[in-house]
């Protein structure tokens, strides 16, 4: 597969450009995640946080 090929795959078809917004949409939330991830454990001792029982976090940590 040349790069005419694969050029014309991903700019110039649905399906390509399909898989490049499925390629974005998973790059992004991985990136966020990645983020919000080290971001909890660098914040880890900022205090009690007052939260509702019946809210959900993404990462509730069950200590």
């Amino acid at each position: 597969m040349d790069f005419a090929s694969l050029y014309h795959f991903l700019f110039e078809t649905f399906e390509g450009i399909g898989l490049l917004v499925l390629i974005g949409l998973t790059i992004s939330v991985l990136a966020c995640v990645i983020m919000e991830w080290k971001t909890r454990r660098t914040f880890k001792d900022r205090g009690p946080v007052e939260e509702d029982d019946d809210d959900f976090t993404f990462f509730d940590d069950e200590d």
